[in-house]
């Protein structure tokens, strides 16, 4: 209760910031109200555009509801329309087309219910793309690590707002892999013991995966302090070195989107509550009226804003020695030491005696329940017990993917 007693407290702020409105809301303790949310953005990229429909949602669901069976469409000042077809939690354009910097563009939305919405007509926004992407050691508030800047140029002065998103992918390599896998092959029932381990060649890759994440933050800069050439170079990212996330080879794919002042601000007034402590999901942008109403009742909330932004990108590799070449490597992303580290005396967990005479020395039947359980992985050791290591040591694929993205480059 206190979560949507607050979502309506951040309601009543933000329409009054857009409308200048200065009557406060009268809330009431109970009840929910149903809001259309609407996460729109065209660009000047040639593709199947998308938008995204869905509904405000209470504190006991987890998840917005998708919006289904509307028809969605936008149109421009040349009588052109593009129709977009429902797809998986998202609506995508029924054919590829990009915004002109000539067209003003209005998005269109009809319910199931039968309720409309509309937009204001907007435009794309100046044309200026993304120069550069770079990444420097650098020490904040004591910590060293990594900062990554996105880099760009107005001399016309003309675009002064800009909103940023990334995508990073990082290499993982399975320190304790071993290209022979230990399996089991179990006797009849009754039998003792009851199997033996055997090793195969391993059949996928399990020694090498990459792990990607994109942005959850909203990050947002403008030119309107800047004087002469208004070069932008705007700190996006920060990695500790210590981060087993740049452990190996590291890239990432910088996305510029260059805004309206609307849009901006709307952004910027959606990030300046989020980043207050409130209950907003970032993955949900516009949670206050932007540009977009209803055309039947235009006193209802309708939550989004429908932004025509020019779009560019730059993507950056880089390895961990090539920031640091004299800094240590970070550890794993699981702790895995290293066998000059454990001994049998010292670390017994790790060494497993193959035996299975009735003593408690022999470890045979344990080694072939770890196994098959896929609890831990074997890795060779110039001593005659097994070796074990909790299983993402050797196989990455437990907690990642081991398909190569294809703009990966070694």
């Amino acid at each position: 209760m206190k979560k949507i007693l607050f979502y309506r407290f951040l309601i009543t702020i933000l329409l009054a910031s857009v409308f200048g409105c200065t009557t406060p809301y009268n809330y009431q303790a109970n009840g929910f109200e149903d809001v259309i949310v609407i996460e729109a953005t065209i660009t000047n990229e040639y593709k199947f555009q998308e938008i995204k429909l869905s509904r405000t949602y209470s504190l006991e669901q987890s998840t917005p509801k998708f919006e289904t069976e509307a028809v969605v469409y936008v149109t421009d000042d040349a009588n052109n329309r593009y129709e977009f077809e429902e797809g998986d939690k998202t609506y995508i354009s029924t054919t590829q087309f990009q915004a002109s910097s000539d067209r003003q563009y209005q998005l269109h939305i009809l319910t199931k219910n039968g309720k409309s919405y509309l937009s204001r007509a907007e435009k794309l926004t100046t044309q200026t793309p993304i120069e550069s992407v770079e990444a420097k050691p650098v020490t904040r508030n004591g910590v060293l690590g990594v900062e990554i800047t996105a880099n760009s140029t107005d001399p016309t002065n003309t675009s002064k707002y800009y909103r940023y998103e990334y995508e990073e992918t990082s290499k993982i390599i399975a320190p304790k892999w071993y290209s022979m896998q230990a399996v089991v092959n179990l006797f009849p029932p009754g039998s003792d013991p009851k199997g033996e381990v055997v090793f195969k060649e391993r059949t996928k890759e399990t020694r090498v995966c990459f792990s990607s994440h994109k942005s959850n933050t909203i990050l947002l800069t403008s030119t309107n302090d800047l004087s002469a050439d208004k070069v932008i170079n705007f700190p996006l990212r920060f990695i500790s070195s210590s981060d087993t996330y740049i452990r190996n080879r590291y890239s990432i794919l910088v996305k510029q989107y260059v805004q309206s002042l609307a849009s901006f601000t709307y952004y910027d007034t959606l990030k300046s509550i989020s980043s207050s402590g409130s209950i907003l999901s970032q993955t949900q942008p516009g949670f206050f009226s932007g540009n977009i109403k209803s055309v039947d009742n235009p006193g209802e909330k309708v939550i989004g804003f429908f932004d025509v932004s020019f779009y560019s990108e730059k993507r950056l590799f880089f390895n961990f020695t090539e920031i640091f070449p004299k800094e240590r490597i970070p550890e794993y992303q699981y702790f895995c030491p290293d066998e000059s580290q454990i001994t049998k005396d010292l670390a017994p967990e790790y060494y497993f005696n193959y035996c299975f005479a009735d003593n408690l020395s022999c470890k045979g039947n344990e080694i072939i329940d770890l196994i098959l359980t896929n609890s831990k992985v074997y890795y060779p050791n110039k001593t005659p017990d097994y070796l074990l290591y909790s299983v993402p040591c050797g196989d990455c694929t437990i907690f990642s993917s081991n398909i190569k993205p294809s703009f990966w480059i070694d």
